[in-house]
């Protein structure tokens, strides 16, 4: 190799570096700022947490975090007594998108702003953001533009790879539905990010294409999910449907908008090439035929208001493992097959150490937790103990119908635990390693 040509390489290779550094500088600045800003206002240091709040508005990316931002900074000026600024900041948070009047109405962080000239034509113009609660299975929509129109622009950017952001943006954020801007808010960072694990992972991305498009042709089994649901649980609803490209950075979520899907987790087959994946990214991974049964998980999760409130571990555990559990009895399995093959004979340890965590706010530890993963130790244990305790209770119970009612109604979660008997059921089973 010539002289020009390696200083060529070594260019593009700082620049490359570089360019990623960069991302992440930014990433961590948006996750520094948005702690900070949260951490001021309980601290009740208005004035500061304003300033944190404007900040992270202006590098949000998407709608979501930016009205989210902007209200935060409404509420911050509203209580520091800055009345005038706090009303023209709520204007930009409904222009961004923010939707939730009966929040604004009630929320005393506003109340000085209520006998402002314009406050009552500001909150007639929000757009109240309700759920869709359609109780016929039949009428469930399945969302699928946006994988349509990520394919039309990654093609687009990997012609042009010198503006590959801005390709994106324009021929996928921008069509975003209304479902993909929630997903986006909610979980990835900035197009930034989302941007950089796109191109860090070509042969991954180029060998999912064909199985994200049959999306469509698993309508038939999620629509018999949500006949089986409306089955055993007569006030079952059903919300829209979206699936999208995401950042590895969740399978799956709900808003008021219905149920998002990130269906580039769940695109795997025995052809895709996982080498470009970190070894933490390859734990998020699912296989394309566990695509029906991440559905029904989600859907489980859309059932969940009459569930009490609560900040323990075992309440956070319940829930996931009551979506994988219901998801189970509603398409044939639960959507990790490869995380409760791996715990069998290890139930009683992984059991010992959950209840040192169990009555705390330990849920990092258990759910969502593939930074602490290892070949050793998956992540997402605490979907297994879920589905453990809500299994053993349903058994323990004559009328199956009330059953499911009722888990979907828990007040106390330690009782409900106790009632499932599945310490009892656990002490039956070989000790394990």
């Amino acid at each position: 190799m010539n002289k020009s040509l390696v200083f060529v390489v070594m260019i593009l290779i700082f620049l490359f570096f570089q360019f990623n550094l960069a991302y992440g500088q930014k990433d961590a600045t948006i996750a520094r700022t948005s702690k900070m800003a949260d951490s001021l206002y309980k601290a009740k240091q208005y004035a500061e947490a304003g300033k944190s709040y404007s900040a992270l508005a202006e590098m949000s990316d998407f709608h979501y975090q930016k009205a989210s931002a902007y209200y935060g900074l409404a509420c911050s000026l509203g209580l520091a007594r800055q009345n005038e600024a706090a009303f023209s900041t709520l204007q930009k948070a409904v222009k961004a998108g923010y939707a939730k009047k009966s929040h604004i109405l009630s929320d005393p962080d506003l109340a000085s702003l209520h006998q402002l000239p314009g406050w009552t034509e500001l909150v007639n113009s929000v757009p109240e953001a309700k759920r869709v609660l359609n109780a016929d299975p039949a009428q469930a929509k399945f969302i699928t533009t946006d994988i349509h129109h990520f394919w039309q622009a990654y093609d687009q950017a990997l012609k042009d790879t010198l503006h590959f952001h801005q390709i994106m943006k324009r021929g996928y954020f921008d069509l975003a539905s209304q479902g993909m801007n929630d997903y986006m808010g909610l979980k990835v960072s900035s197009i930034d990010y989302f941007v950089q694990h796109i191109r860090s992972a070509p042969a991954f991305y180029s060998s999912i294409r064909a199985n994200s498009l049959k999306v469509d042709t698993y309508k038939p089994s999620f629509l018999a999910a949500c006949r089986k649901l409306k089955s055993i649980y007569a006030d079952a609803v059903f919300p829209d449907v979206y699936f999208v490209i995401g950042a590895f950075t969740s399978g799956g979520t709900v808003s008021d908008r219905g149920l998002l899907l990130g269906l580039n987790q769940s695109c795997v087959d025995s052809t895709v090439p996982l080498g470009e994946l970190s070894p933490r990214l390859r734990t998020r991974v699912n296989p394309l035929y566990t695509l029906p049964n991440l559905v029904a998980h989600e859907l489980i999760h859309y059932q969940q208001d009459g569930m009490k409130r609560d900040t323990t571990t075992l309440s956070f555990v319940i829930k996931e493992g009551m979506a994988d559990f219901l998801a189970e009895l509603i398409s044939g399995a639960a959507p990790n097959p490869a995380l409760y093959a791996w715990a069998k004979g290890r139930e009683r340890a992984i059991w010992q150490k959950f209840k040192k965590d169990m009555y705390y706010n330990r849920y990092g530890n258990w759910i969502a937790n593939s930074q602490q993963a290892t070949a050793d130790n998956l992540p997402d244990q605490g979907y297994w103990i879920g589905y453990q305790i809500c299994r053993s209770y349903y058994q323990q119970r004559a009328d199956k119908k009330k059953a499911i009612y009722e888990m979907l109604h828990i007040q106390d979660y330690q009782s409900f635990l106790a009632e499932s008997n599945w310490e009892h059921t656990l002490s039956a089973l070989s000790s394990g390693p």
